[in-house]
């Protein structure tokens, strides 16, 4: 084959034009023989391939009618969306290779074990392809290729795509994101015209907030390969370490006015982790894909955009496993035919491009099988004669108080093949120490001990200060937890207890029984919010301690520190009975530890009548939404609540602010964004709401509108984004050297205050926080105002220039107000980014139940 690998950005073209809808003729290769017993898209779907954006009910129909026709396809349902749509895989491949698939599979998963890798007949053994497309809904290409994928390799007939199925097993996904898919097929369907309009102003091609691109929870699915938040997610993640493909396909669309791209992306901005063979097999599959689109004159670049460094995307997540992840991104038509600065641009012929580097794909993985499978092979040999001289023999991981979080980081880990053991007794690393029952051990000999040190490690030098996403993801500080590194002489595998494969959230229970007089838990535990709602929802009076005490229990004396929460019988207009049964719900499901208390007179401390014992409120939240805000913020903040916590939410349109009865809610959150257009009645109904005792939660962006507001007393550093450039630099230079000042994602070392509301349930003054962007503020007068701020040495995990390393040195991260007798909680760094920043969660939920407990603020 001719190296035709090119990285040109070139003139598109345009195949067909006046707009009609093109035929199979126009996708499938020339001169293919069909089988007609197989139902082509338009006989079941009802309309041409690209006449129409598919529906996910549709593309559902249309997969489960070719797994029926075909001999050479099954299908399977292996997980569902929050929104109850099924997500489907189907498995294509020879007959013959159907009848021995366990076998198959198996092969697959021994090259990945070197002792057994020897055995395999890789000359024999089929590749395995896994094809995947749109998770990003409102980039629709790929799902709506896939129609064609499933249709010609079920249909087409001869001996070149026998020899393919004989040697190849193609696992299809036709909808990574099927909620997010169906939401933007019904926004171009509904706005197409007639009468083709191509006009790029007009509604179908702007999608309104908040958008098709992410699922239910308004999450992007393509972060969440690495945390596995999501059903969508999780189902994926099992299948792909049910099968470990050779190669991973990830189907995406990008601006309108591109063309085509496919990977390797830019050389410098791959992880260091990632093997150069890898690279290496990623560019001989791109001259494929350059031979295929040459054919068809579609236009296409590389090496130019994107990178392969966050482990948590899909075309990067699988170079962790011996895996060849690849980005496909297409010019978007957003619709159905937008002009573009090369003319009108169809979604067929989006769509053309996605199922032709599919077939390029399957063409380059039949042509360099045994090259694929000596890789894996290779690569886990390599990985583990790499884990057996580490110095790093084990990672201990846990915290004594928090069954939610343990239970947390083990699911996560659990997801992805990582061999973890609970600790067997306890020990002390380095001044730490960590208890049987609620730590975990993880040791580094073990088949994916990349995927461990991708996990754990700390990087802070980088060879490109340019990132496409997060600059790191170190899981131990996204939770918080106190972890150690165990060497030579702290490891023994007399340390490892029973192996962990399918991590529960462990029970609590209620010490003492049922109580006459009152019960208490603390806040330690990570589903105590929950606990709280459930009894304020039944209409159970709660306190919060704002002063430790030490009651009697029938386990003896017990500390409870600050943010215990108190149920005292004798106030209540709840039956005593239903408490207790809730209580008992919460202790099983949330792993909270309630005790029985017999007496409010304390052992040391405050009694329980004390005036430092605060009644609570129950929260009643609203969240503005719509166009200008972050829609994953809101969607954090959604999800947190209903996902974990179980408290509902208001969302109110921001267009409709002004005429919601403010009155109902307690609080308020207003997400990263811009709020410039609430009106002057808007703005000053919500300052009365906060005079009145309310509280509002500003994140990030919305901050400086609460300072445009005189709500919030921060300023801005002086030299807060501003760059400073070398003048030596070239034109060609700048848009790196800017690029270098941006914090895409960056982990740094924060000071708590534990006795602060919105420190309680932290027993460490030590605390992480995830920023992105590059607003700092000078610290207030009043520091009691300030829970949260980063140390002086603050760079933990992460990229940043040294110019803003400088500006963000002793910063505050979480700032509190006054307004009347109302609070203004401002969050600089997001406390609930992508669901899987466990660490921070309890900040927020604190502003939630103890906002109005906060007495010491700023005063505007």
């Amino acid at each position: 084959m001719k190296n035709r690998f090119i990285s040109l950005l070139l003139l598109l073209i345009i195949p067909f034009t006046g707009y009609s809808q093109a035929d199979l003729d126009y996708y499938l290769p020339d001169d293919v023989e069909l089988d007609p017993t197989i139902p082509t898209p338009e006989e079941v779907i009802g309309h041409q391939v690209g006449e129409w954006h598919v529906t996910h009910d549709k593309l559902v129909s249309y997969m489960y009618a070719i797994a029926e026709a075909s001999d050479r396809v099954t299908i399977e349902e292996y997980a569902k969306s929050y929104e109850d749509r099924p997500l489907l895989i189907l498995t294509i491949t020879s007959p013959g290779n159907h009848a021995q698939i366990d076998e198959i599979k198996e092969n697959q998963l021994a090259l990945t074990e070197p002792d057994q890798s020897g055995d395999v007949d890789i000359e024999n053994q089929p590749v395995v392809v896994n094809i995947g497309n749109s998770i990003h809904g409102n980039e629709p290409s790929g799902s709506n290729s896939s129609l064609l994928t499933a249709y010609y390799f079920a249909a087409a007939q001869g001996e070149r795509v026998e020899e393919i199925l004989d040697d190849a097993v193609l696992l299809l996904d036709p909808s990574f994101n099927p909620d997010g898919l169906n939401r933007f097929a019904t926004w171009v369907n509904m706005h197409k015209s007639i009468t083709t309009t191509t006009d790029p102003a007009d509604r179908e091609y702007n999608e309104r907030w908040p958008s098709g691109r992410t699922n239910h929870y308004w999450f992007d699915l393509n972060r969440d390969w690495m945390p596995v938040q999501h059903p969508e997610s999780r189902g994926r993640i099992a299948k792909f370490h049910e099968w470990r493909p050779n190669i991973l396909t990830d189907h995406h669309e990008m601006g309108s006015n591109s063309t085509f791209f496919f990977q390797p992306g830019i050389p410098s901005r791959t992880h260091p982790l990632t093997p150069q063979i890898n690279q290496d097999l990623t560019g001989q599959i791109a001259e494929f894909h350059a031979e295929a689109l040459d054919e068809i004159q579609s236009l296409y670049y590389s090496e130019e955009s994107f990178d392969d460094f966050y482990y948590g995307k899909g075309s990067t997540y699988p170079d962790l496993f011996g895996t060849i992840g690849i980005l496909f991104e297409q010019a978007s038509s957003r619709g159905h035919a937008q002009e573009t600065n090369h003319g009108v641009l169809e979604f067929p012929f989006t769509i053309r491009n996605q199922f032709t580097t599919a077939l390029s794909t399957v063409d380059a993985a039949v042509a360099l099988r045994t090259d694929l499978h000596e890789y894996r092979r290779d690569y886990y040999r390599d990985v583990r004669e790499e884990a057996s001289s580490a110095d790093a023999k084990a990672f201990v991981i846990g915290d004594p108080y928090d069954r939610g979080r343990n239970y947390h980081f083990a699911d996560l880990l659990s997801k992805h093949n990582v061999d973890m053991y609970e600790l067997s007794e306890d020990i002390e690393v380095n001044g730490q120490e960590f208890r049987q029952g609620s730590a975990w051990v993880i040791p580094t000999d073990q088949a994916e001990y990349k995927f461990i040190e991708a996990m754990f490690e700390t990087r802070t030098e980088f060879t490109d200060s340019l990132f496409y996403d997060v600059s790191t993801w170190t899981l131990p500080f996204a939770f918080n937890l106190p972890y150690a590194e165990l060497d030579d002489g702290d490891f023994d595998n007399d340390l490892l207890g029973n192996r962990v494969e399918n991590p529960e959230l462990p029970s609590g229970e209620i010490i003492g029984g049922e109580s006459n007089y009152a019960y208490i838990f603390s806040w330690d535990e990570y589903y105590a919010p929950r606990t709280l709602y459930r009894l304020q929802d039944k209409g159970v009076r709660t306190k919060v301690i704002q002063k430790p005490t030490t009651v009697e229990t029938p386990d003896g004396p017990m500390e409870f520190d600050y943010g215990s929460i108190v149920v005292a019988l004798g106030t209540q207009d709840v039956d005593a009975g239903e408490i207790y049964s809730t209580l008992q719900t919460a202790s099983e499901e949330d792993g909270v530890t309630i005790y029985n208390v017999t007496s409010g007179l304390s052992v040391n401390g405050v009694d329980l009548g004390s005036p430092s014992i605060e009644t609570l409120e129950k929260p009643e939240i609203a969240i503005l939404v719509g166009s200008g805000i972050s829609s994953y913020d809101v969607g954090e903040a959604w999800h947190q609540f209903d996902q974990r916590y179980k408290i509902p939410i208001t969302m109110i349109e921001k267009d409709e602010f002004g005429s919601a009865d403010l009155d109902r809610y307690n609080t308020i959150i207003m997400s990263d964004g811009g709020y410039g257009d609430l009106s002057e009645n808007s703005i000053s109904e919500l300052k009365e709401w906060i005079r009145n005792d309310g509280v509002l939660i500003l994140q990030e962006g919305a901050i400086e509108w609460g300072i445009n507001q005189d709500l919030v007393n921060l300023t801005a550093k002086q030299d807060s984004g501003r760059f400073e450039f070398s003048e030596d630099l070239s034109y060609a230079d700048l848009p790196s050297a800017r690029g270098a000042q941006y914090i895409g994602g960056t982990i740094f070392n924060a000071a708590l205050d534990t006795t602060h509301p919105l420190g309680y349930g932290y027993n460490d003054e030590e605390i992480y926080v995830f920023r992105s962007g590059t607003q700092f503020y000078e610290q207030p007068e009043n520091h009691f105002s300030v829970p949260v701020s980063l140390t002086e040495d603050p760079l933990a995990s992460g990229y940043i220039s040294d110019f803003n390393l400088e500006l963000i040195r002793n910063t505050p991260s979480i700032v509190v107000d006054s307004h009347g007798g109302g609070r203004i909680i401002s969050f600089v760094d997001n406390p609930n980014f992508r669901a899987f920043w466990f660490g921070q969660n309890k900040l927020f939920a604190n502003a939630i139940f103890f906002g109005r407990t906060i007495y010491w603020a700023s005063t505007n």
